[in-house]
């Protein structure tokens, strides 16, 4: 599952950059610069985009790159550490390794291009979605499998 998710996350921002370049009018106007998809089946629009960031989610921090990378670095080798160790139910294992591909992915790309590649973007019932790339999904999907194995995982009792 990591390689996977890896290897089209680095292979679909690689297609971005080597085809879309940065766009050429503003990310509100349908295709947003870049490759139209679809436009409002049933409210929905999709277009794939070349947006680069070099902050967190949405663009915050970004004038603290470098704090930043040392961050995920730091958090990706602690949540490796854990999922090594392999102890835990296999739903949060699973979890885990999906946001540490997608941290892998977004961190490859500030140390290659020394910023992320973004490129889906949604336009749902007329709400912009920021635009996000595979390591985000990743990482977004592994949060809420989280958040269900708090939620359904095996409860423990304490005296």
């Amino acid at each position: 599952m990591f390689v996977g998710v890896l290897l089209a996350d680095v292979l679909t921002k690689w297609a971005t950059q080597a085809n879309l370049g940065v766009p050429r009018g503003p990310l509100g106007v349908y295709p947003y610069g870049g490759i139209g998809v679809f436009r409002d089946f049933m409210g929905i629009s999709l277009s794939f985009t070349y947006v680069s960031n070099t902050g967190a989610a949405w663009g915050m921090f970004s004038n603290y790159s470098l704090i930043l990378l040392i961050g995920r670095i730091l958090l990706v080798s602690l949540l490796i550490w854990y999922v090594l160790r392999g102890k835990g139910p296999t739903l949060r294992l699973s979890a885990l390794t999906l946001i540490i591909a997608g941290a892998v992915g977004n961190i490859f790309d500030m140390l290659y291009y020394k910023h992320v590649i973004d490129m889906v973007k949604f336009v749902l019932w007329g709400y912009h979605y920021p635009v996000f790339n595979i390591a985000d999904a990743a990482i977004c999907i592994g949060i809420g499998l989280l958040i269900l194995d708090s939620f359904c995982g095996k409860k423990t009792q304490t005296a």
